[in-house]
């Protein structure tokens, strides 16, 4: 759980890194690379998810 919050930070900065660039350069790839950094890290969120769910369904089995 530590390595997804961990994770979760970095996430949360690199967006917001984005963000940031996006608003000094204007340009429109630094929107589209926080939007990707946003997706797969929440694909990767409901996996882990997933993951756990899984394990408390086969640990009450």
């Amino acid at each position: 759980m530590l390595l997804i919050r961990v994770l979760g930070l970095l996430v949360a900065v690199a967006i917001g890194g984005c963000i940031l660039m996006y608003l000094v350069t204007a340009e429109r790839r630094y929107l589209r690379y926080g939007w990707l950094s946003f997706k797969y890290a929440l694909y990767l969120a409901v996996f882990a998810l997933l993951l756990v769910f899984g394990e408390r369904l086969l640990g009450a089995v």
